[in-house]
């Protein structure tokens, strides 16, 4: 009885702050061991690293909060980037355009997942999965396997100027996006019906709410956010890089799910995500400035993605 009392109280302390409490403790424990972690050029690089994933992440919670999973987000970033830096350099199309371009696709992925998965019935996991493996067909198709070198300073601005001087330009993007979801998940009757869809989705199809356009519509907020992260990608690294994005995927999913968004749907609240997504941002900056191998930050963050969903699985199994 006092077992269960006690993983009652940790699970209750958890959900109310155990993402901050990690967060706290993961920024200590780096500070500690490395110097170079707390300057200040580093704590810039660490916000722009994070605003690729933040940004996708947003998408990523909708999907999540209807009950759906997209792992095919590490492909279209890579696509929409090289598709971008193609269409620049070497068929001259203007920047606007070229990114225009570069999200209408984006949204076709998405739109393509979400129709697949609502309307044919197939497991968001495995169609999801597919398109990964064909969306990173025709990047390598579209770049030969290299990189697109050559774009210009306007563009690299997107992924490597600051604003006012000190603000990287990414992290202001980031910041629009996880605003937009608040407002759309949370002040809008669109979020409302993402909620009921995956809450219940008998119950929200008794009520009305056509399900197969809400989880549609969640698969194209997946697919553009991260075309969004894929166009500032290019930017930061000035090329299009057709093999970048091969971990994206996991690390979008584990700061999603470290915010408190459960895989089953229904739960979770946008701007933890933000805080998930810093988490994530730090753990591989860190790894890296404590010279910690690359086998060993696989093994780790693989880690803390099963730590993460066994404890959203905590959480939901007490509430039940």
């Amino acid at each position: 009885m006092g077992q269960k009392i006690n993983a009652g109280k940790f699970l209750k302390f958890y959900d109310k702050f155990g993402i901050i409490f990690i967060l706290i403790v993961e920024f200590l424990i780096f500070a500690l061991a490395s110097k170079n972690f707390m300057t200040s050029d580093n704590l810039f690089l660490v916000a722009r690293q994070v605003s690729f994933t933040g940004i996708a992440a947003v998408g990523m919670t909708m999907v999540l909060l209807v009950g759906e999973i997209d792992i095919s987000v590490g492909s279209i970033l890579a696509f929409t980037g090289c598709l971008t830096a193609t269409l620049i350099t070497k068929q001259d199309v203007p920047m606007g355009i070229a990114i225009l371009i570069a999200m209408l696709v984006s949204c076709v992925f998405g739109l393509t997942s979400g129709v697949l998965t609502a309307y044919l019935q197939i497991p968001s996991l495995i169609c999801t999965l597919a398109m990964q493996t064909i969306i990173k067909g025709f990047t390598y198709l579209l770049t030969g396997g290299s990189s697109i070198s050559g774009l210009p300073d306007n563009f690299k601005y997107t992924g490597q100027g600051f604003v006012l001087g000190f603000l990287p330009f990414p992290v202001i993007i980031m910041i629009v996006m996880f605003v937009l979801g608040f407002i759309l998940l949370n002040k809008t009757y669109i979020g409302r019906r993402v909620y009921a869809v995956g809450g219940n989705k008998e119950a929200a199809r008794l009520s009305g709410i056509k399900i197969k356009k809400v989880v549609m519509g969640t698969f194209v907020a997946s697919g553009v956010t991260a075309g969004i992260a894929g166009v500032l990608m290019a930017a930061r690294l000035g090329a299009g890089q057709p093999s970048i994005g091969s971990d994206f995927a996991m690390d979008v999913l584990t700061a999603t799910v470290l915010g408190g968004v459960i895989l089953q749907g229904g739960k979770g609240f946008v701007l933890n995500v933000l805080i998930g997504s810093f988490i994530i941002g730090i753990l591989s900056n860190g790894l890296v400035m404590c010279g910690v191998l690359e086998y060993w930050q696989w093994i780790i963050k693989g880690l803390v993605l099963l730590f993460a969903v066994a404890m959203s699985n905590l959480k939901t199994g007490k509430q039940k």
